[in-house]
């Protein structure tokens, strides 16, 4: 599909990355174009419907995945009525197989609020957590607990590098789908998306190695300035001493952090529960927690009705 020159440097909604969606089996993209009256961009949002395998009838379903407000040509006090078209525009074209919507990741809390409610779409409490690059070192944020630990397994021999052999990809691909198995929030694409990225600018593939085992991996993507972390697994139980979640998002931030990133975003770190290991694990490194919504719509009104009562509790 051929699309016109988009605005914006979001490489979340980018046209790069709807080609990349295009080629990737079980995703379907969609692009929302806004244009001024005298026919400039104004902005524009990627959303892509993915298709994932149930263990129960009827053993598919389709959902849809927004990944922030989207792209505008310049800041302008006229960004959430662009958001409102564009999002309107959406879901008026939104086909009938898809069971969700989800949105999120916007860059402030309220961003839409109104005009998601006046959609159907009901908020979910979420945290974000980043850790800022640009003013100090990731040394000087670390906590000392975490970073000794570090520098003990890299005596190991414990390291990090970039995917480049088919192998390489091969086991990457292997390690994420194992780690997200039992998850079922997870929605990890086929080895053919990440074959497609394997090779692209925007986005690194990252394997933890101890003496050619492959003990952990992760994919993050630069945007504006940022680095997101997307993808992320590790062999926890079999190499418990290698610490290889610790190793991995280590490395990751490290990398970000050369490369002259402003921050590193954790894209899912789960629900604000008063207990969750992972954002007290991340938070080791030295990441400022932030609170945040996620906006949910459910094709079948009765069940949207009722998940909205529960999470308004």
């Amino acid at each position: 599909m051929e699309l016109p020159q988009l605005p914006g440097d979001n490489f979340f909604h980018s046209a790069e990355l709807f080609h990349i969606y295009e080629q990737t089996p079980r995703h379907s993209p969609m692009m929302v174009v806004a244009r001024n009256a005298d026919g400039t961009m104004a902005g524009c949002m990627l959303a892509v419907v993915r298709r994932r395998a149930m263990w129960l009838p009827p053993f598919f379903s389709w959902h849809c995945r927004v990944m922030g407000e989207g792209s505008y040509a310049v800041e302008s006090p006229y960004r959430e009525q662009l958001f409102t078209r564009m999002m309107t525009e959406l879901m008026r074209n939104m086909p009938i197989r898809v069971a969700y919507t989800e949105m999120s990741h916007f860059s402030t809390k309220m961003f839409g609020y109104k005009a998601l409610s006046l959609k159907g779409f009901f908020p979910v409490n979420w945290l974000n957590i980043h850790n800022s690059l640009h003013s100090k070192s990731p040394e000087e944020r670390i906590s000392q607990r975490h970073l000794e630990r570090v520098l003990r397994i890299q005596k190991k021999g414990v390291a990090m590098r970039e995917v480049t052999t088919d192998d390489d990809l091969h086991d990457f691909v292997h390690l994420l789908k194992a780690h997200n198995f039992f998850k079922p929030k997870r929605f990890i694409p086929s080895e053919q998306f990440f074959r497609l990225v394997k090779d692209n600018p925007n986005i690194h593939l990252l394997l933890t190695t101890y003496h050619n085992n492959v003990i952990g991996c992760c994919a993050y993507a630069l945007s504006q300035g940022n680095a997101y972390l997307w993808f992320a697994a590790y062999r926890r139980k079999s190499f418990v001493k290698l610490h290889p979640a610790d190793m991995t998002i280590w490395g990751a931030i490290k990398r970000a952090y050369d490369e002259g990133c402003d921050h590193f975003c954790f894209l899912d770190v789960g629900l604000p529960y008063r207990k969750n290991k992972l954002r007290d694990f991340i938070l080791g490194f030295g990441g400022k927690q932030v609170s945040s919504l996620r906006w949910f719509r459910f094709r079948y009104s009765f069940i949207n009705r009722i998940l909205s009562r529960i999470f308004s509790l």
